[in-house]
Order: C-alpha cells, then structure tokens, then sequence
C-alpha cells in the first residue's frame, strides 16, 4: 500500500511540473539561458582541461615513472600540467607570428597603392559617370550657387553627429564583448586548472554519489557511455590535430612547386584553420589569396584554384581517412555528421557531430555485437 501511494505521489509531482514547465515556458527558457550564461566559463573550463588533459596525460607517462621521492611524485602534476599549456602556448604563439608580420606587411602594400586606385577611380568616374552633373546639375545637393549653404550644413553635421553616435556606440558594445570574453576566459583558465589537479579525487567523488542515489546498472551504463564519448573525442583532437598537419605541409608544398608567394606563413594558416573540419581550410585560402592579390592577382587565382582541389582531395580522401580510421567511424558517416552538426549548429556543430556520431555508431555496434 505504501508503495502505491509512494508511486501516485511521483507521478503526480511529475504531472505538475510538466504543467507548470509548459504554461511558464517562457519564465522557464529565460531562467535556463540565465544559468547558462552564468555556467559559461565553467563550460569553457571544462573545454580547456579536456584539450589540455591530452598532452599532460602524455608527460605524466613519462615523468612519473622517474619520479622516485615523494616530493618529486607530488611535483609531478603540476608540472606536467604548466609544460602542456607551456607547449600549447608556444605552438599558438610560433602561428601568429609567422602569420601577423605578414598580414600587416600586406595591409601596408595594399594602403600604400590605395590612394593611386582611388584616384584612378575617381577619374574613371568622372568620364563616365558625370560626378559634376550629379553634385552641381539642377537636381542635386549643390545647385551653383543658389544652393541653400545653411540647410546642407545643417545635413553634414546631423550626418557627422549620427555617424559618430554610431561609431561610439559600436565602440562601447566591442569593448564590452571583449572585457566580457578575457573575464570569461580567465576564469575558465583558473577553473580548469582546479580540474586538471585534482581530477582523479573528482572522478571519485562523482562516482560515490552516482553510486549512492542511482541504481547499480545505471552506474554502470552511465559510466559505460562516458567512456565511449571520451575515447571517441580523445581520438577526434588527436586525429583531428594529424589531419591538419597533413593538409599544411600539402598546402605549403604545392605553393612551394607552383612558385606562388608566402608558401610557409599560408600552409600554417591553412593548417591552423583546418582543425575546423571540412570548411576550416577555406577560411585560410580567404586570407592567403588576399595576401598573394598584394603580389600578383594571377597567382591569388592559381593559388584559390590549387587550394579548391586540395580541400576537395583533403575532405573527401584524406580527412575521412585520417580522422576517420582514428575514431572508429567510416568516412561516409563523417561526411554526414560535419554536414548535419554544422547545418544544425554551424562550426561548433562540426567540431562536435564527429565524436558525437563516432561514439553513437561505437554504442550501436557494441549493442549489435552483444
């Protein structure tokens, strides 16, 4: 009897809440997106210590072995710790500065030309475009000398004083978004320190409570899944990381072959951007052809042509291939899970539906084969 009051009460303490989740789903979507918003930099965190755990997991193999004394073995994590976000660190820095110096560089080439193609410009436009007839002809702005000089100062300076409004508050609302993302990312940055340190006592403590208020067997599936989506992401970076090298030293190579300018500094970029799948390497490909266009606009076009059907290649043989021999997927499924993830969440849904579709089609076969 008591077990049968004890189930109404549950499902009428679910009923209710469905009711009040459905009628406030409104007050219940803006409270969940508060939280979230307020989680951000754990989840950022998170993100972090995942991606760092990687290379610090690799030189706690190697370090700890030789850690003999006690102190040694309680310096050995943080360590290990502080040289994977040195290396990481390092490895960003070595991008950008092999990347910036040559941006910049081209930036000056384009504005140093800048002032000859505008005046060239103007003068075309005003053989074919009559700039006179349109500033001083009977319907314009400035009609000789009877134009009403008050009024269209009055004009330019509401132009100027809206346009400068704009711009500030353009300013303010960057300033803001960038105070914003170095608070986010600190405190995230701090937050996946804590984690990295004493993951192992967390993993621990999680699994006291699992094990305290869930049934055995859903223990174990939990933790049966967690395993699956962890060694799935874990080979995702890892392969992720091999493609992108690949598709650099390719992209450097062919330039080097092909003659065409910044052979080095593009293949880095290209392979930096391609850890976005599939799409990441036309990012680079914009910015390198804005560069080779300072040089020679023929070569931007030979250089846009050969990275085009390199990324075809890359994307439909290598990276099916690569990534996916090292998650276990087929490549048919990669491809179908970088178009799904990114139409449903754009890059973010790339970077994700892989090691999410690996560790699904991983669950599947298990289950199948049992």
């Amino acid at each position: 009897m008591e077990l049968k009051w004890k189930t109404c009460l549950r499902a009428g303490i679910t009923v209710v809440l469905l009711f009040l989740v459905m009628h406030y789903w409104s007050v219940f979507t803006g409270i969940t997106n508060v939280a979230l918003g307020a989680a951000k930099p754990l989840f950022w965190g998170c993100a972090i210590a995942y991606v760092v755990n990687i290379p610090m997991n690799f030189l706690e193999r190697y370090v700890e072995p030789k850690c003999k004394k006690e102190v040694a073995k309680k310096m050995c994590r943080p360590i290990c710790m502080v040289l994977a976000f040195v290396c990481i660190f390092l490895i960003a820095v070595l991008i950008v500065q092999m990347i910036v110096p040559e941006l910049i560089a081209c930036l000056q080439i384009l504005l140093e030309e800048l002032p000859g193609v505008l005046e060239n410009v103007t003068i075309w436009m005003e053989d074919n475009l009559q700039i006179s007839a349109l500033l001083f002809g009977e319907n314009s702005l400035l009609q000789g000398s009877e134009a009403d000089w008050q009024e269209t100062f009055t004009k330019v300076i509401n132009i100027l004083i809206n346009g400068l409004g704009g711009v500030m508050g353009a300013a303010t609302s960057i300033i803001s978004s960038v105070f914003s993302t170095v608070v986010t990312l600190t405190v995230g940055m701090v937050f996946a320190i804590y984690l990295l340190l004493g993951k192992e006592r967390l993993g621990r403590q999680f699994r006291r409570l699992f094990v305290r208020y869930l049934p055995e067997q859903v223990t174990k599936k939990f933790y049966y899944v967690v395993e699956i989506l962890n060694q799935s992401f874990h080979s995702f970076i890892v392969g992720q990381c091999t493609e992108a090298v690949i598709l650099g030293l390719l992209c450097m190579g062919g330039m080097m072959l092909l003659r065409l300018p910044y052979a080095a500094m593009i293949g880095c970029l290209v392979g930096f951007t391609a850890l976005i799948p599939i799409a990441g390497a036309y990012i680079g490909a914009v910015v390198g052809a804005f560069m080779i266009f300072t040089v020679s606009p023929i070569k931007a076009v030979i250089f846009i042509a050969y990275l085009v059907t390199l990324q075809q290649l890359e994307g439909n043989l290598i990276y099916p291939r690569v990534v996916g021999s090292s998650i276990g997927l087929p490549g048919v499924w990669v491809l179908a899970a970088v178009t799904v993830g990114g139409g449903v969440l754009g890059i973010g849904g790339m970077l994700l539906g892989v090691p999410i579709a690996a560790a699904i089609y991983q669950l599947l076969k298990n289950e199948l084969n049992r």
